[in-house]
């Protein structure tokens, strides 16, 4: 089946077998992913992954991701990408942190926005019905300019309902509209009751995007200023949120958690890097180690990338640096630093300039972020 043919959010089960009994089981999901540059690119998603107590370490496991990987190249997904239930499973497979999330709080009376130009546009408290419209075409607007987002899995907002979830009380939407009455902007938020004095009057985001800047500022003015409110939480948002710096008091804004999120995967090596392009126009020639589960990757590549095209092939000339096959993936979408993965040692430079050369042409402002997981 040729790439063109997958669609968006097809499912691909595996599963291992020993005496006619299921041990093991994993999947994965056909995406589109936005890469440095503003284009897509195909996109594995591994997710359901597992294999019972009883027949653990016998290497089911990399069978499994063996097949999987080979299933993607073959429909034409250079990449693979999964959320790692704990971070010292997936390294072994070449996989590697790509995205973070935070969680962070803001107490109201810590929540003065700077001065700003009057908003053009206008908010307004919709309905689930109005979001469920609203949401695929904010999220389509935003993907394209978002690295590291990902294209939504069928029905993604059908479960969007305005009756109460027990104590976490209704969700409620709040959108925005530009001065020609479009849509730019919209948030899931709740307003949960709390047992406690100390947890009461908290406000939830659930969920917020925005196309453009004023709209942004317009969903999280009203927001951080909820009447009958003391806190909002947010989950599930970027490391460089932009609100942080509305503030007049930046540090306001505190986060109590922060996790990687979707790790990383070059299946393809070539594929990957020349469907991406490079903020700083440059050249590299690295050698990569794949721990042969994609043995085509394993040579020296010269890369080049400048205004007209990005090139990525064989060499048999000496590399500038040599670099694992994980932190190639890390640095994949741009948010993640080459001198860190270089002091950790997954990165051996030969040349002086290497690093630095690394470092301008994959760097991505802002950092990449991906809103759902899979």
């Amino acid at each position: 089946m040729a790439a063109a043919d997958i669609e968006d959010g097809s499912f691909h089960p595996i599963a291992t077998f020993v005496d006619g009994r299921c041990v093991g089981a994993s999947a994965t999901i056909s995406f589109e992913v936005t890469v440095p540059g503003g284009g897509t690119g195909r996109m594995a998603g591994v997710t359901a992954t597992g294999v019972i107590a009883t027949h653990r370490r016998r290497g089911y496991l990399r069978q499994m991701m063996q097949a999987m990987f080979e299933a993607a190249l073959e429909r034409g997904e250079p990449l693979a990408m999964l959320s790692a239930s704990e971070g010292s499973i997936y390294g072994r497979f070449g996989f590697s942190p790509a995205t973070y999330r935070t969680r962070w709080e803001l107490a109201r009376h810590e929540a003065a926005l700077l001065p700003a130009e009057p908003d053009p546009g206008s908010l307004e408290l919709a309905d689930a019905a109005q979001a469920k419209t609203a949401w695929p075409q904010v999220h389509a607007d935003v993907r394209a300019h978002r690295v590291g987002e990902l294209s939504p899995l069928p029905g993604r907002w059908d479960g969007l309902s305005d009756e109460a979830d027990g104590t976490n009380g209704p969700l409620r939407f709040l959108a925005h509209r530009d001065q020609y009455g479009n849509v730019d902007g919209i948030a899931n938020f709740r307003l949960p009751w709390s047992p406690t004095a100390d947890r009461a009057g908290t406000l939830v985001v659930e969920a917020l995007e925005a196309t453009n800047p004023a709209a942004y500022r317009a969903l999280w003015g009203l927001l951080i200023d909820f009447d009958l409110t003391k806190t909002v939480v947010a989950a599930g948002r970027p490391r460089d949120e932009p609100l942080r710096w509305m503030l007049t008091n930046p540090r306001a804004m505190r986060i109590t958690r922060q996790t990687d999120n979707l790790w990383a995967r070059l299946l393809d090596v070539p594929r990957a890097l020349t469907q991406r392009s490079y903020l700083t126009p440059g050249e590299l020639k690295f050698t990569i180690d794949d721990d042969q589960m994609c043995p085509a990757n394993n040579r020296t590549w010269h890369l080049k990338a400048d205004d007209d095209a990005v090139t990525c092939v064989p060499t048999d000339e000496t590399a500038d640096l040599t670099i694992t096959l994980s932190a190639l993936s890390s640095l994949y979408f741009g948010g993640m630093s080459a001198r860190h993965l270089t002091h950790a040692g997954h990165i051996t430079t030969h040349a002086d300039d290497a690093i630095g050369r690394l470092a301008r042409m994959f760097w991505t402002d802002p950092e990449p972020h991906n809103s759902f997981g899979f």
